[in-house]
């Protein structure tokens, strides 16, 4: 009720009014609703009945049928609005330039007002999958970091109708991060053809874009084969994007656009092979051009990482971009960005490093090898238990090779092994005791071993097995192991402690005054302070509390909202955050630093206001300095005891 109402009035602002609003599908909307929905604006809400009377493809026909309406309907009025910077008009004059139903006049109109701009058309193709979106939209975002969002800039992104369906999947801005400021203008087209990878009207609608005052025009094309050089003829400046994934070197003689683009991005220069495909390309374009007096490092070719942030090789890409379209009538000012002199990234990281792609294979590999291993030396052991036992049990009428057996069958047995086997006696008559006595360097711990439980009965904190057979042993040992031992899985650490700290006080809902005296009920004769702290996904994202559909219902749901210093200082009021014996953690994600810094400001103003109320007057400047200074100390001395006693075994 609250998104749907917020939506139509959001398109009757914007003078959208006639789109049409769809919604249902589920039974969470109630009759009574709908109805109330209906009358506010709502095109049609589906019910779970139509859901069974229809279908889906029928609701799906509906909706089709019922917005099925010219919208290639131009006015002398949208040319307009178009040529004066309108991107609502502007859409529909590109809409009716590509059904073809804009008047001629109008039509020479557009034509007339591009000529006279002069703005520079960058044409973005390239192979499919080689990140020609992402890369335009990371050079679109350094468009207006280094001319701080002074230059106007059009994008028309194509892409490739089916030849079976005639539908196209306008799916560019997926990859679009950087299009959202007022000077950027953004529109998907479909090829409507599939024989070339750019439409007939697209020369109309670029002018029309020219004519609408941009500054910049990009066009970024489908992906091509190695034959096509379409987008050459409608460009000033033309990029092409590749892959290290060309093939043989020999490959390149195919590629036409090597020909004619003004630079080349070899993207996704973290994959292997990246460098020698980059210097493949480079002696290519020295061929093409012909210019076998320059260095193949001199050409205009470019490792790039699009999806890295700030990757300084797509900056290197970006200004030789900027100089080419300057010569083409790109005014730009002095870039904010500092200057790169390299062809490639400077550092290439990523997630998983080539080198280490099969390391968690490797590691799969070695814990599966350990386990079969100990299948392996289980069986082992027990068969020198056999001989062994069949030594003994015939003595002197044992077969004269039964020696040689033993020894082969005891050197088979792996040294950790028998080491395991000869120490479980010593480990036995350890834990069997009453107490444990452990020395660390000139450290004695005394850890007592038995228990008694309510019922007067003596329990053993460890209890140990109990096996015959010297294989299940085996097994055991190199499987499981006692708590505190290789391979862990009792636990790294040999007991657990004896006395449990107070157990946490979690506590996060509504705003901070409402949690705050949530912790101190929690905390109420408690000998320590452990304040768990839960904040709503309002906070958790990093966004104010706000009127907004998305964020209203979420301010102070299953969390506390949390925002300024002063609401963290609400949040605590009461706790001496310097006290050692108060600890505070935090369910929070991105915005961790920004709340680690309000938390730790809080902790210095009750720490001066504490001294000030102490003294009876205000602090010093120095006297300031030197209390904010001691709580700063205090507050990561807290921090780094919580760590140490973790490291300890003192915290679960």
């Amino acid at each position: 009720m609250e998104y749907f109402t917020y939506l139509i009035d959001r398109l009757r602002e914007s003078g959208y009014g006639h789109v049409r609003v769809y919604g249902g599908g589920g039974g969470v909307i109630v009759p009574a609703e709908i109805a109330e929905l209906h009358a506010y604006g709502v095109a049609r809400i589906f019910s779970p009945e139509d859901g069974q009377r229809m279908g889906l493809a029928a609701m799906i026909a509906t909706m089709v049928s019922e917005c099925d309406t010219a919208i290639a309907r131009p006015t002398p009025t949208t040319v307009e609005g178009a040529l004066g910077g309108s991107h609502g008009d502007l859409a529909r004059v590109i809409t009716c330039v590509e059904a073809g139903t804009l008047a001629q006049a109008d039509l020479d109109t557009i034509r007339a007002a591009a000529a006279r701009s002069g703005a520079p058309v960058l044409g973005i193709t390239g192979t499919g999958g080689s990140g020609k979106s992402s890369l335009t939209d990371e050079l679109i975002r350094r468009f207006r970091l280094d001319q701080q969002d002074k230059l106007r800039i059009a994008v028309l992104a194509i892409d490739p109708s089916r030849r079976r369906g005639g539908g196209a999947l306008l799916g560019d801005r997926i990859r679009m991060n950087a299009i959202d400021g007022d000077g950027i203008y953004f529109r998907s087209l479909a090829t409507r053809q599939s024989a070339s990878e750019v439409p007939a009207y697209l020369p109309d609608a670029i002018a029309a874009c020219r004519g609408a005052g941009f500054d910049l025009v990009v066009v970024e094309t489908p992906g091509i084969g190695q034959g096509d050089a379409g987008i050459v003829s409608y460009a000033d400046v033309s990029l092409y994007v590749m892959t290290p994934e060309f093939g043989a070197a020999s490959q390149l003689e195919k590629i036409d656009m090597l020909d004619f683009a003004d630079a080349v991005a070899v993207n996704k220069f973290e994959r292997r092979g990246a460098e020698d495909a980059l210097r493949h390309v480079q002696r290519q374009m020295v061929r093409n051009r012909e210019a076998f007096t320059s260095a193949p490092t001199e050409m205009p070719v470019f490792g790039t990482i699009a999806a890295r942030f700030n990757d300084d090789g797509v900056t290197a890409l970006y200004q030789h971009l900027v100089g080419l379209l300057g010569g083409h009538g790109l005014r730009t000012e002095a870039g904010v960005l500092p200057v790169v002199d390299r062809h490639s990234p400077s550092a290439v990281s990523v997630v998983v490093p080539t080198s280490r792609s099969r390391y968690l294979g490797e590691i799969v590999d070695a814990v599966r090898s350990y386990h079969a291993d100990t299948v392996v030396q289980a069986e082992r052991v027990r068969e020198l238990d056999r001989l062994e036992w069949a030594a003994q049990r015939f003595g002197t009428d044992a077969p004269a090779n039964l020696p040689a057996l033993t020894g082969a069958a005891r050197s088979a047995v792996s040294a950790s092994v028998h080491g395991l086997l000869d120490g479980w006696p010593s480990t036995v008559a350890q834990m069997s005791g009453d107490d444990l006595v452990t020395t660390t360097g000139t450290r004695t711990t005394t850890t007592a071993l038995q228990r008694t439980s309510l019922s007067g009965t003596r329990v053993s904190r460890v209890s140990l097995p109990r096996f015959g057979d010297r294989g299940e042993l085996t097994r055991w040992l190199r499987s499981e192991n006692l708590p505190g031992r290789f391979p862990f899985t009792a636990g790294v650490f040999p007991f657990k402690r004896e006395g449990e700290d107070p157990a946490r006080m979690f506590a996060g809902e509504g705003g901070p005054a409402r949690t705050n005296r949530r912790f101190h009920l929690l905390a109420e004769g408690q000998p320590a302070n452990r304040l768990s702290t839960a904040f709503d996904s309002v906070t958790l994202y990093g966004f104010e509390p706000d009127e907004r559909p998305d964020v209203y219902g979420k301010v102070g749901n299953s969390g506390v909202s949390i925002a300024t210093l002063d609401d963290m200082e609400v949040l605590y009021g009461g706790f001496d955050l310097c006290d050692p014996s108060t600890s505070v953690s935090m369910t929070i994600n991105g915005p961790a630093p920004t709340l680690l810094a309000m938390f730790m400001n809080t902790a210095i103003d009750q720490a001066v206001e504490g001294f000030e109320t102490r003294l009876g007057r205000g602090a010093t400047d120095t006297e300031r300095a030197e209390v904010r200074a001691g709580a700063l100390r205090q507050v990561r001395g807290t921090v780094q005891a919580d760590i140490l006693k973790e490291d300890q075994g003192q915290n679960t």
